[in-house]
């Protein structure tokens, strides 16, 4: 299955505008649809400049909700936290009121349980079962999204929509899980550099050998540069 909505290829500066202007449409869209927008953002540098300029869009804060794919097990203020770049990038420019940002209890003594608890937040945002109107994914190298990574056992987890996982690159993560990244309304997916080229071109088959091809894509569309794109 290849991509049925839309597939832009563009220069980095253009690639991220691109992706902020279609997110705060579609935050304008789900606002006058259904009051609210509840939106997933995944972490990594890809996505920074994105966000700066999703800064600087006409976007209805007051009715949108940020919630996250995954985080590091890491302190509060860790550089390796997502919520750390996240909180430099866009929540600390934008009027959007404090309790409607959804941290990834990530600091819980019992991961499990602090998993658990955060579907529930889920839920009291998104219903049941929560349907989040965007997810933002990023594409590894080694094909890994969210911290869907390769080999480890949340890959398998189809019960719940939040889970942890083992040691990944150093860190323990809480990651939403293929459910509700399926359910979600749309899947933005934001992919850049050479070192993509090659899992870009599995996504793009919907390779299943790779976590990213196992995502559904008939609600997705894909932002690349060209570096991910032509390799």
């Amino acid at each position: 299955m290849s991509f049925v909505v839309k597939f832009e290829i563009l220069d980095p500066p253009q690639l991220a505008q691109g992706a902020a202007k279609y997110i705060a449409a579609a935050a304008r869209d789900a606002v006058a649809a259904r009051g609210r927008f509840v939106i997933a953002l995944s972490g990594g540098r890809s996505p920074w400049q994105m966000l700066r300029d999703l800064a600087g869009e006409d976007v209805p804060w007051k009715n949108v909700h940020i919630v996250q794919v995954d985080e590091r097990v890491a302190p509060a203020g860790s550089p390796d936290r997502n919520l750390t770049h996240l909180n430099d990038s866009l929540l600390s420019q934008v009027p959007l009121p404090s309790d409607h940002i959804h941290p990834m209890p990530v600091e819980s003594a019992d991961l499990d349980d602090a998993a658990a608890h955060y579907t529930k937040t889920l839920e009291q945002i998104a219903g049941v079962p929560p349907v989040l109107d965007l997810v933002h994914l990023g594409l590894g190298p080694d094909g890994h999204t969210a911290s869907l990574v390769p080999t480890d056992p949340v890959l398998d987890v189809m019960n719940v929509d939040v889970a942890t996982t083992g040691v990944y690159q150093g860190r323990r993560r809480m990651t939403l899980t293929y459910p509700i990244l399926d359910r979600a309304r749309c899947i933005l997916w934001l992919v850049m550099g050479s070192d993509k080229h090659e899992p870009l071109e599995k996504l793009r088959r919907a390779d299943t050998s790779i976590p990213a091809g196992r995502v559904r894509q008939d609600r997705a569309i894909a932002f690349a540069d060209h570096a991910a794109a032509n390799g």
